[in-house]
């Protein structure tokens, strides 16, 4: 059975409409894959720790993202070797975050994090551009009110990147996009 896994970005979880409409397509469309959408706790070492206790020794045969899921799914796909899908994804999540510090609370896991200076250097460490940019495909929406979709296009420059005018930071249209994920995921 070929492994999947999508990753929700910072502030979100597995109940996200980006990670349900991947699950439910997976599930309808792909019995033969199975799809991993673990809840990651919003601190990056204890982040990387969830994906790793989700994979449990596996490899991957490739990983979505989205925001700061985004950032951490190019951290697993030069790890592992495995295709990425990127949507609306966090490239340098630490100048971002280093405004959003405090306090917040993991719907699912009902766990408070705190986001701090102390792990933003944490984020530096797991940085990655990609080594085959042939193995990327990263979906923008121009209107993204959270990232500058044009980081992204710098930051990934010599990936199949689509950048899809308007839009926002949630991906309008995301589930229409599936087939095409999937394909390049090599699934089907």
């Amino acid at each position: 059975m070929k492994l999947a896994l999508y990753l929700h970005g910072f502030a979100s979880s597995s109940l996200s409409e980006k990670a349900v409409q991947t699950r439910d397509y997976f599930a309808a469309q792909l019995p033969q894959v199975q799809l991993l959408t673990p809840d990651l706790p919003y601190t990056p070492d204890e982040a990387i720790a969830a994906i790793e206790l989700a994979l449990d020794g596996r490899r991957p045969d490739a990983v979505i993202g989205s925001s700061l899921g985004g950032f951490l799914a190019t951290w697993v796909a030069e790890r592992y070797g495995c295709p990425a899908v990127l949507v609306n994804p966090a490239v340098q999540p630490d100048q971002l975050l280093s405004q959003h510090f405090g306090v917040y609370r993991h719907p699912v896991l009902q766990q408070d994090f705190l986001v701090n200076a102390e792990q933003m250097p944490k984020l530096r460490v797991l940085e990655r551009q990609p080594t085959q940019p042939d193995r990327y495909l990263v979906l923008l929406q121009s209107g993204d009110e959270v990232l500058d979709y044009r980081k992204a296009e710098h930051w990934y420059q010599g990936c199949q990147i689509e950048t899809v005018q308007g839009g926002d930071h949630s991906f309008v249209g995301y589930a229409n996009y599936l087939p095409a994920i999937v394909k390049f995921c090599q699934f089907a």
